[in-house]
């Protein structure tokens, strides 16, 4: 069969749907592109916030459009919540979350699976240069039993469930075979790894047997709630394998809002996490989440959160503007901050976002670090590449259009930081990239 996948939403929605790639090719089908005819089309939605549900249902609708005659299978927070609301949009087939794991059991259950091709090979799932086979997003848990007021996602995913050890080493290990350079481990409470369990060295324990059992040469870890690591847990950063990069969700600078939200940290706590995280790793890059709006916030709770933010000079921030989930403490909580309000706000959290991006990039410059080249845009005359250092900045090269630095890693010289990111010139002579101009 020709499967469309499709992805809304968060790291761990995108393994998911790289996971289901390979398990549909290794059984014989064909992964497709949004321009190529699909006989079936899975959708994985998400619902964090209004905008991602708004995205999710408009997703069902496009793809229906464009496969008029594919079976739609949609999946995911979203549709865990609204079930008929993806089933009036079109939808063939909706499986929950906790039966995601069965999602191609269950629709072949229904008829809506083929015979495979028995002669497809996986290791061609992907064409040269896509980034999908250059980096893995890899489950290693899900489900959450934090109750931060504000989310919706525990009540969609239910409580933290760790993948055992050995699956996950087994699966890296398939993912080097198939060409990946690097693998990021990803979940709902990623540091929560192991806790379900009753295993002590949780996600240290993890990343410290993918690094001694495995040749990945690169391995990276998406968001991590601040109250889960310790200086301890820095060690690992020992392996420079291990790269430099921390998404930590701060949500608000105030302790104030943080207290409504129910978060686990203090801005103190906070502070001294990454002071201890930045003594131990050198050229450690920490980005994290903002949430702007929250039910209460003042004016004066919105100065502390500008002012926290800008004092810990973060490498990037991603900016949410509070929106109510129904089923939330905090939808029914009093105070809730009028949209124009919330907006501005938002604008000038972005315009400081974008002067911490600029400050951090631009230390890079005159550097040489190792970039893991990913896709490559055909400019006519030339390629624009595209890849990303250890600590999670996006670089951009050119190279004439016949050479192909997909999925290497090369040294390469920082010579400008440009809005969003850094410009580059490879080091490395056998890509007949030196010094080439366009």
């Amino acid at each position: 069969m020709r499967v469309r996948l499709e992805s809304v939403g968060c790291r761990l929605n995108m393994g998911e749907i790289e996971a289901l790639a390979r398990t549909l090719a290794s059984a014989g089908h064909r992964v497709v592109g949004p321009g190529e005819t699909a006989d079936l089309c899975i959708l994985n939605t998400c619902t964090v916030t209004s905008i991602a549900s708004k995205k999710s249902r408009q997703l069902i609708r496009q793809v229906k459009r464009s496969n008029p005659l594919a079976a739609v299978v949609a999946t995911g927070c979203d549709v865990e919540l609204t079930p008929q609301a993806a089933l009036e949009a079109g939808v063939d087939l909706v499986v929950g979350n906790s039966d995601k794991d069965r999602l191609l059991e269950i629709a072949d259950s229904r008829g809506l699976l083929r015979e495979p091709d028995p002669d497809l090979d996986l290791t061609n799932l992907y064409g040269p240069g896509d980034s999908m086979r250059t980096r893995a997003f890899l489950k290693v848990q899900d489900g959450c039993n934090n109750r931060c007021t504000f989310c919706v996602t525990t009540i969609a995913r239910g409580n933290g469930r760790s993948v055992p050890r050995n699956l996950l080493l087994d699966e890296v290990r398939e993912l080097l075979r198939l060409g990946y350079r690097e693998v990021v481990l990803t979940g709902v409470h990623l540091g929560s790894y192991g806790h379900d369990t009753g295993d002590r060295r949780g996600l240290k324990g993890l990343v410290e047997a993918v690094l001694t059992s495995t040749a990945i040469p690169r391995l990276r870890l998406s968001s991590l709630e601040p109250w889960d690591l310790d200086a301890g847990f820095f060690e690992v950063f020992s392996d420079t394998r291990l790269l430099p990069h921390l998404h930590l969700p701060l949500q608000s600078g105030c302790d104030a809002t943080l207290k409504r939200m129910a978060r686990r940290t203090s801005r103190s706590e906070f502070s001294e996490l990454v002071a201890d995280a930045r003594r131990t790793v050198p050229d450690l890059a920490v980005s994290t989440d903002v949430i702007v709006g929250f039910p209460g916030e003042t004016d004066a709770e919105f100065e502390e959160t500008i002012q926290f933010v800008d004092r810990t000079s973060f490498s990037r921030l991603h900016i949410f503007r509070y929106s109510p989930r129904e089923g939330t403490l905090a939808a029914l909580m009093p105070g809730q901050v009028p949209g124009p309000v919330a907006q501005e706000r938002s604008r000038r959290l972005h315009a400081l976002g974008a002067d911490l991006e600029q400050r951090f990039n631009s230390n890079l410059l005159g550097r040489t670090t190792d970039v893991l080249w990913e896709t490559a845009e055909d400019l006519g005359d030339c390629l624009r590449w595209s890849g990303l250092t250890p600590n999670f900045v996006r670089v951009t090269t050119l190279s004439p259009p016949d050479a192909d630095v997909a999925n290497r890693v090369t040294p390469t010289e920082i010579v400008e930081a440009v809005p969003g990111g850094l410009v580059g010139k490879i080091l490395n002579s056998q890509f007949s990239i030196l010094n080439f101009e366009s």
